[in-house]
């Protein structure tokens, strides 16, 4: 189990400096980085600003999640540290790694699940939950991908369900899903049918928030800030525009033009803004309110996220599955994420984020904010590494003091990194643990969350 603060330590945690309590790793825990680390290693919880949410924030947690404003300041700090405490076990465990998800109202818990009995006791040992299951993901992701490239709209929405150990396709008519694994020679005992009553579909056709105006009609909404050298933009779901479309914001006063875009495929794009609009570190949130960005670490199953959208404003829900493929009217999206969040049709393109890590923009879904829904959000990490985007953040790191060397090495400010990846810094070798966008103050002896030195 993960262990939880004491009653109201998270409230108290800035202004006291308590010490985070959070899941080990091996002998290390989150107030004790792992051996190797810098002396200013910060905690999952520190480095990802999870300690320090806004109001706003907080409170679209409680409406949507039924939580009091202590218990979602709890589940923040739990589901940074289970992150971390899971992509570690991930790292260790390797090809027998079979998925992680936090569970109860708190997220004060962490399975991590296996397919080699041998690894129980170190999962153990590590403070989460074991399961033993039949089948690893990369068996189960390989099915998958043999779905996808054989899947019509009657099966839309395939994914690997990590709680249930097998690969769940949703189909909107009787037999479809059947007949798709029947097709593909993918085994049935991996794939579990399920019914859906409501086919996703992209969130654009009601358009017209804090939204944009696509050239020619429709609106969609602004995902997160971002830089590309000196000039400034935002990313946004593909479907909203295609390369060279004007926009305006909205105010209705011009705003720039679609740089890039893909749709179906993915569901990404960015566009740069003219001089007249500044990038800023923030999403919108209840009520106007700014609610800040500190990065892009992607959330673990289980895990709170909440919406900004210019139609139905600020929604939160839970993430439910990573790496959804989805086939809407107009073509198959892969590597998109399944939530719990409400949506409408103008929301498409806004931002979800969970705590102050930015997590992806909205593309599609199914329900509606009024009686509940699933969406679907292109993760932002591929957004900015395809297009050499900065996420716009808070926060700043002076660097080196007067007389500090550089310490020199591969890692870089800047940088997508996914899980796997390995730098240099400082005259060692680090291995990244979470999928993230580098930034000054998170250099790999600073954020043991992210990294582990080899």
């Amino acid at each position: 189990m993960l262990r939880r603060h004491a009653r109201a330590a998270c409230t108290a945690l800035a202004a006291a400096g308590m010490v985070l309590a959070g899941l080990q790793a091996g002998s290390a825990t989150a107030a004790q980085p792992s051996p190797g680390t810098g002396p200013g290693a910060l905690s999952a919880a520190r480095a990802l600003g999870a300690a320090e949410a806004r109001p706003e924030l907080l409170a679209a947690m409680g409406r949507d999640l039924g939580l009091t404003r202590a218990q979602a300041e709890r589940r923040l700090v739990n589901e940074a540290e289970a992150g971390a405490a899971a992509a570690r076990l991930r790292d260790r465990l390797g090809g027998s790694f079979a998925g992680a998800w936090v569970a109860g109202a708190e997220s004060g818990s962490l399975t991590v699940a296996t397919t080699r009995a041998a690894d129980l006791a170190a999962i153990r040992a590590a403070g989460a939950e074991a399961a033993l299951v039949r089948h690893g993901l990369p068996a189960l992701e390989r099915a998958k991908a043999a779905l996808d490239r054989a899947a019509t709209a009657d099966a839309p929405v395939r994914y690997v369900d990590v709680r249930a150990n097998a690969l769940v396709v949703e189909e909107t008519r009787a037999g479809a899903g059947k007949r798709l694994v029947a097709a593909t020679g993918v085994p049935a005992e991996l794939v579990r049918v399920v019914r859906s009553a409501e086919a996703p579909r992209p969130l654009y056709d009601l358009r017209g928030g804090d939204a944009y105006y696509m050239g020619g009609g429709g609106r969609c909404s602004v995902g997160f800030p971002v830089t590309r050298g000196t000039t400034q933009g935002f990313a946004t779901a593909g479907h909203c525009g295609r390369a060279g479309q004007t926009t305006s914001g909205y105010n209705q006063v011009a705003q720039g033009s679609f740089q890039a875009s893909v749709f179906p495929g993915n569901d990404m794009a960015w566009v740069a803004a003219n001089s007249s609009w500044t990038a800023t570190p923030y999403v919108k949130g209840a009520g106007g309110a700014n609610v800040q960005v500190t990065g892009s670490v992607l959330q673990p199953v289980g895990a709170s996220v909440c919406r900004s959208g210019s139609t139905t404003g600020w929604h939160c829900g839970t993430i439910q599955q990573h790496n959804t493929s989805v086939t809407y009217p107009e073509g198959t999206i892969s590597g998109v994420t399944r939530t719990t969040v409400c949506a409408e049709p103008g929301d498409s393109g806004g931002s979800y984020i969970s705590g102050s890590q930015a997590q992806g923009v909205t593309s599609g879904g199914s329900g509606n904010c009024s009686s509940g829904g699933t969406t679907y959000f292109q993760p932002l990490n591929p957004i900015l590494s395809n297009y050499g985007l900065t996420l716009k953040t808070t926060g700043t790191d002076p660097g080196p003091g007067p007389g500090e060397p550089e310490p020199g090495g591969t890692w870089k400010a800047g940088t997508v990194y996914a899980a796997g990846a390995t730098v240099t810094y400082g005259g060692s070798t680090y291995r990244c643990l979470q999928g993230h966008q580098a930034q000054a103050g998170w250099e790999p002896p600073n954020v043991p969350a992210l990294w582990q030195r080899v």
